[in-house]
């Protein structure tokens, strides 16, 4: 069975064995809703609260925060779905972003799969 996650980032050990992956930018919010809705994993981290805040705010996406996050283990056919942010200051001394801080970042999202 297929499965679909969705987190902040890769880690090569998210990866069983030898593999080809392909990376497909998803251009159009709307269809990571649509991905979100048909169920994904989350794989989010509770300590990047804040950002998981700022996806919900700012694109009404809204994934669930497991207590811990799964081990993610991409065989062929699965994907992850990937929200990149840039220009978010790392929150050390507090849990929430200004909006000004959320104005000035940038959002996107891409699809990993392991290619069957």
């Amino acid at each position: 069975m297929k499965k679909t996650y969705f987190g902040f980032a890769l880690a090569d050990s998210m990866f069983v064995g030898d593999c080809t992956i392909t990376r497909r930018t998803i251009p159009v919010v709307e269809e990571v809703k649509v991905l979100v809705a048909q169920g994904v994993e989350s794989c989010c981290n509770p300590s990047h609260s804040g950002t998981i805040d700022a996806m919900r705010s700012r694109f009404g996406i809204d994934v669930s925060i497991p207590e811990t996050p799964p081990r993610v283990a991409l065989n062929y056919g699965d994907s992850i779905v990937v929200m990149g942010v840039r220009g978010l200051p790392r929150l050390t001394d507090r849990h929430e972003y200004t909006e000004e801080e959320l104005a000035q970042a940038s959002f996107s999202f891409a699809m990993y799969t392991v290619a069957s």
